[in-house]
């Protein structure tokens, strides 16, 4: 397989939750395209509920789509037996949590976290996984004495280097990383994600990472996807879409975040707070807080048009300028 085959790709993902007393299942992903490659961060922001952590889900195999596919270098995931599925998606795709606290067992000394998905997978000799727990830990800049150490004894940031060391383990091609710095304090959090980078860099990782900070992901990511309400509503390289956001969340999001760049940006205060995925305007899910809403916005969902100007798209009747 040659390195451009490599991707890993959701395409049209829709996931409906059935809801009670016989209504509507609830729409939570609504046709969400997205994909990895080698060496590449896809940042993918937007506010809670958004449906950013269900897509995580989804590509990690842990959630089956209501329809669309996730095809891993060109295998549909979800056309293989549940065994075959599981066993090539742990290879082949790890996930990093928001809180290491509540993701690793504290009972357990460090090596035999970052050993576990080795055991549970009957990966190499017991000295073979002892080197690898050994390389990891290293690769993820801890010492080695945190080996024997229990998760309680470690600093928040520690104890996320264990979580990226455990995700490592099995050498993956694709890294999911939800909201892995939102628990740390700002200056861990910049060393996290230089780490991250580094990572990305030195192992040739695909990465998608997750946020509702749509300033540290410009810092971190190659291309940004914004979610709204389900729907994916402006994809892109990082730098247009950040700088020059052309759909009118994307520029209220931004503007409401502190910027790592110390540049001035004047804040878009939307009224309201974004309508539950059970109760979805008609039309642009946007329309109940946008400041540029038409007549036109209530009858229809826009389509993620591309722009002529960029390799950006947005999801939008009535875009800003660029």
């Amino acid at each position: 397989m040659t390195h451009g085959d490599r991707s890993l790709m959701a395409t049209g993902i829709v996931v409906d939750y059935p809801s009670r007393r016989g209504r509507p299942p609830v729409r939570v992903l609504a046709g969400v395209d997205i994909e990895l490659r080698p060496g590449r961060v896809t940042g993918l922001v937007g506010e809670s509920g958004c449906g950013k952590s269900t897509i995580a889900r989804v590509l990690a195999g842990m959630q089956r789509p209501s329809a669309g596919t996730v095809t891993l270098d060109g295998t549909d995931a979800w056309a293989l037996p549940a065994a075959r599925r599981t066993a090539l998606l742990a290879e082949s795709v790890a996930v990093v949590f928001q809180d290491p606290a509540s993701s690793l067992n504290p009972r357990l000394p460090v090596a035999r976290i970052v050993q576990d998905p080795m055991d549970i997978q009957r990966q190499g000799t017991k000295a073979e996984r002892a080197h690898r727990v050994a390389e990891v830990l290293d690769l993820v800049r801890l010492p080695t004495s945190a080996a024997e150490r229990r998760p309680g004894e470690l600093s928040g940031g520690q104890r996320q280097r264990v979580a990226i060391a455990r995700a490592l383990a099995l050498q993956p091609r694709y890294l999911i990383a939800d909201e892995p710095t939102s628990a740390l304090d700002v200056s861990v959090r910049a060393q996290v994600l230089n780490l991250l980078v580094d990572l990305r860099n030195d192992l040739d990782l695909a990465m998608i990472y997750i946020s509702h900070d749509i300033q540290t992901v410009r810092y971190l990511a190659d291309e940004v996807a914004v979610m709204y309400l389900g729907h994916v509503v402006e994809h892109g390289p990082a730098t247009p879409v950040t700088d020059r956001p052309r759909h009118p969340y994307t520029a209220a999001l931004f503007s409401a975040t502190p910027s790592l760049m110390g540049a001035a940006v004047q804040r878009i205060v939307l009224e309201g707070g974004a309508p539950s995925a059970g109760d979805r305007p008609p039309g642009c899910p946007f329309t109940t807080r946008c400041w540029r809403v038409s007549e036109d916005c209530h009858s229809r969902v826009p389509d993620l048009e591309p722009a002529s100007d960029d390799r950006r798209s947005t999801r939008c009747l009535h875009p800003l300028a660029a």
